[in-house]
């Protein structure tokens, strides 16, 4: 890479060896389909409350080692949540006593 050239992001793998792609559907966990659904609500051009752009930025700013440790709608959570608390549509006190909910009704047999 000549010095002209941008330094390459940690998220950037376009070219890359990655082995093969399997280009076959897979069945996605009810939580992904919902993070999917909520994407697509907080998109719609009748809330426009996060665009695809703000999500990418989100990702990419959550650093290499999270990038790498989170799987793809992981990233996706993680982004929307930043982007809802700084916009301030979301309180981080809002996030966490729902956290809290949604772990106690996980934790009921």
């Amino acid at each position: 890479m000549s010095s002209s050239e941008p330094m390459r992001g940690y998220h950037d793998l376009g070219g890359l060896p990655a082995g093969p792609v399997n280009p076959c559907e897979h069945n996605y966990a009810l939580w992904e389909k919902r993070v999917h659904a909520l994407l697509t609500l907080l998109a719609d051009p009748a809330r426009s409350i996060l665009n695809v752009h703000e999500l990418r930025r989100g990702i990419e700013a959550l650093g290499a080692a999270e990038y790498e440790r989170l799987n793809y709608y992981e990233r996706w959570v993680s982004s929307i949540t930043n982007n809802l608390l700084q916009k301030g549509i979301l309180t981080t006190d809002e996030l966490g006593r729902k956290l809290a909910e949604v772990e106690a009704r996980e934790a009921k047999p």
